[in-house]
């Protein structure tokens, strides 16, 4: 009987790749692909995990100034300044919010770097998001107790005049009598809308503290007006009543003999 060999049942058996291993090549390649897809979308999102976490430190710093629906407009020029008597003054932050309405605040800082201001004034030109609500005197004074300190309230500490009439002064509530603290003040001017606060915590004294504010008033100057000319008139009349900071103006020290919370002054002999 004639035998043949094994391999002759298939001459072409060796002349390409067994279908099964052709499948398995494309399954790796396959997965190949898709794992290296994978690393590069982990890259992808690392790199914008370490964009963020550079970026985070400006934002923490920019949050506690704003409030719903204001932001920072960085592109906004400096409409106010503050002239200085002392060239070594501590340093001073000039921040600018805008709300969607068209509310502007200008909002001037001054104290150590890194450290809580010393002083603060904001000059508010409000729009159509100030409504009857925020105009109210309480809401005033929260939102000024919220900037000097958010876990107290202000009382009423009398008065003083600077070169955009009479200033409201407030403090806050449950100081202890003949310590030193801050002193917050509110003018509002009804045309043009306009509305200065602040506080400083400058003075060792009640009548130290209110001449300061007294003033960082009488210092504060219009650098632009815009299309606003009410706005440069009502800074062109301030400026004819504007006081020496040197010798306070007779009103300052008459409404603080009037009006003062503490330390009256006393006219004439006993």
């Amino acid at each position: 009987m004639q035998s043949y060999p094994a391999n002759s049942a298939d001459p072409g058996y060796h002349a390409g790749i067994h279908p099964a291993l052709t499948s398995f090549l494309d399954e790796c390649l396959a997965t190949l692909a898709r794992l290296i897809a994978y690393v590069g979308a982990l890259v992808l999102l690392g790199m914008v995990g370490l964009h963020l976490w550079d970026e985070l430190p400006a934002a923490i710093t920019v949050e506690p100034a704003l409030t719903p629906d204001w932001s920072v407009a960085s592109r906004s020029r400096p409409a106010f300044a503050v002239s200085s008597l002392d060239p070594s003054e501590k340093s001073e932050t000039y921040v600018i919010l805008r709300h969607p309405e068209g509310g502007r605040k200008d909002i001037l800082q001054w104290g150590p770097q890194g450290d809580r201001p010393v002083a603060e004034l904001e000059i508010y030109r409000p729009g159509g998001e100030f409504g009857p609500r925020e105009a109210t005197p309480e809401a005033v004074e929260a939102d000024l107790a919220a900037r000097i300190d958010p876990d107290r309230t202000v009382e009423p500490a009398g008065v003083v005049e600077s070169k955009f009439g009479t200033v409201t002064l407030l403090r806050l509530t449950g100081t202890p009598e003949g310590t030193k603290a801050c002193l917050g003040f509110i003018k509002r001017v009804g045309d043009p809308a306009l509305q200065i606060s602040g506080w400083s915590c400058q003075g060792s004294g009640a009548a130290a503290q209110r001449a300061a504010i007294g003033c960082l008033l009488n210092r504060l100057t219009l650098l632009a007006s815009g299309n606003e000319p009410k706005l440069a008139e009502l800074f062109a009349r301030a400026e004819l009543r504007r006081g020496s900071c040197a010798n306070p103006a007779a009103p300052a020290i008459a409404a603080d003999w009037v009006m003062g919370a503490e330390n009256p002054r006393l006219r004439g002999p006993l």
